[in-house]
């Protein structure tokens, strides 16, 4: 069988009324409206799929493709691409909000899959911090009364955040980010988000902002009231390169590598027939990735999508990179 080829997507753009300016100045990213709130990076979702912009499906969004070669998503996918990849850029705070584990979105939403995610801080504000879970305890009928009153964040635990850390959201908790940061979400391939408050805003109609009070109560964890923890990490270290276990869980697995390779005229072979794709992620640097009939020059910004039994792959250059998988 031929080996396949890695390659280069482009993302769906999301103006959101909260966003910013850091996805364009800072990595490169293109839209026609003043803000952007998202890129989604990596996405089979109908909501926002990636086009590919490199090699022979130039032009095609992932969907597509995969339709075309299943094969690429390797043995842990089901025949569906289950993530999705995005940065994030919060240049004001976004709604106080929770999302649905797989079981209540398949019973409730139409068989979709529910949400989990992984925050990686990329850049934060002094001061900035993000809302996880409660700072004591509530039952569903304060909730409820809080929200009525728009009393509900003196009953939310907030974190402040600096660059480089890591959260795990996991269904069920209250959370939102707030002002000032960016970071890049990896998440189960869903769009399903609970709003419980809004901070009373109004979209670009005049409306205000849809709420979803009753889904919300139902799937929302009153019990968790315990403050994050980082993760353990350890740097493993190889010619030209370390690499770092960020997460690993049913949904996903997320390592950040440091290249470092201005002292080797290459690297050892990256990934060599692996089961399952891989997503590389590049969030600072440059350089590129090459193997047979492949060369693939990346940037801050850029995503290359690697499909299951790729041909053998190095990188060179100096970058930090995420590689997500599953």
């Amino acid at each position: 069988m031929k080996k396949a080829l890695p390659f280069l997507l482009s993302p769906a753009p999301k103006d959101y009324l909260w966003g910013g300016t850091r996805l364009k100045s800072e990595y490169g990213k293109q839209s026609n409206t003043k803000l952007l709130a998202e890129t989604w990076e990596c996405s089979t979702h109908p909501d926002g799929q990636s086009i590919v912009s490199s090699g022979q499906f130039q032009g095609l969004s992932l969907g597509e493709v995969l339709k075309i070669h299943p094969e690429y998503l390797g043995t842990h996918s089901k025949g569906n691409l289950p993530i999705l990849i995005k940065f994030i850029d919060a240049n004001s705070d976004l709604s106080i909000q929770v999302h649905p584990d797989d079981y209540y979105a398949k019973k409730n939403e139409d068989d979709q899959l529910g949400k989990a995610e992984l925050w990686y801080i990329l850049h934060a504000d002094k001061n900035a911090k993000i809302i996880y879970g409660f700072q004591r305890k509530i039952d569903k009928k304060q909730l409820e009364y809080a929200l009525t009153t728009n009393a509900i964040e003196k009953y939310l635990q907030y974190i402040p955040v600096k660059k480089d850390d890591v959260y795990f959201i996991e269904p069920g908790l209250v959370h939102a980010i707030g002002a000032g940061i960016v970071i890049v979400e990896i998440q189960e391939s869903s769009n399903l988000t609970y709003r419980l408050f809004d901070y009373n805003r109004h979209d670009q109609n005049g409306n205000k902002r849809e709420l979803h009070i009753k889904k919300a109560l139902d799937v929302i964890n009153l019990d968790n009231i315990t403050e994050p923890k980082q993760p353990m990490r350890l740097l493993n270290y190889f010619k030209g390169y370390a690499s770092e276990l960020l997460c690993r869980c049913k949904y996903f697995k997320v390592e950040r590598i440091l290249l470092n390779t201005e002292r080797y005229s290459n690297m050892a072979d990256f990934c060599t027939g692996r089961s399952s794709f891989q997503v590389l992620l590049c969030i600072k640097g440059c350089g590129v990735l090459f193997g047979e009939n492949i060369m693939i020059n990346f940037f801050k910004g850029d995503c290359i999508f690697i499909p299951s039994q790729s041909v053998s792959l190095k990188l060179h250059g100096q970058a930090q990179m995420l590689n997500i998988g599953c």
